[in-house]
């Protein structure tokens, strides 16, 4: 079973040694699949901010130097990249920064 488009497929099998699947266990696994896959896709852009804020952090920057940059305060730098690292399902900042570089979205 596979869905989404060909950059961002998702594949899945099943099994059973028993006996075939029924159309309603078939429904069902289908119905899993595509909300996994709805629930990974990965994001289509970020915002122009959480990509700077991401580049700065990526640069080696603090905190406080990279929120001087764009002349904002440290907590709505970090509210950048906190939501940043929700759109991109990362738990750590290195993580969505990682994740961005993959997606090709910085």
């Amino acid at each position: 079973m596979a869905c989404g488009p060909i950059k961002s497929r998702t594949i899945a099998s099943f099994a059973r040694s028993d006996r075939e699947f029924s159309d309603h266990e078939i429904a069902t696994a289908a119905a899993i699949v595509h909300r996994l896959h709805d629930m990974t896709e990965p994001p289509e852009e970020l915002t122009k901010a959480q990509i700077e804020a991401l580049k700065c952090i990526a640069g080696g920057d603090r905190i406080a130097a990279a929120a001087a940059k764009p002349g904002i305060s440290e907590s709505a730098f970090k509210a950048r990249i906190t939501s940043a690292r929700i759109r991109l399902m990362a738990r750590t900042t290195a993580e969505a920064i990682q994740r961005a570089k993959d997606y090709r979205l910085m």
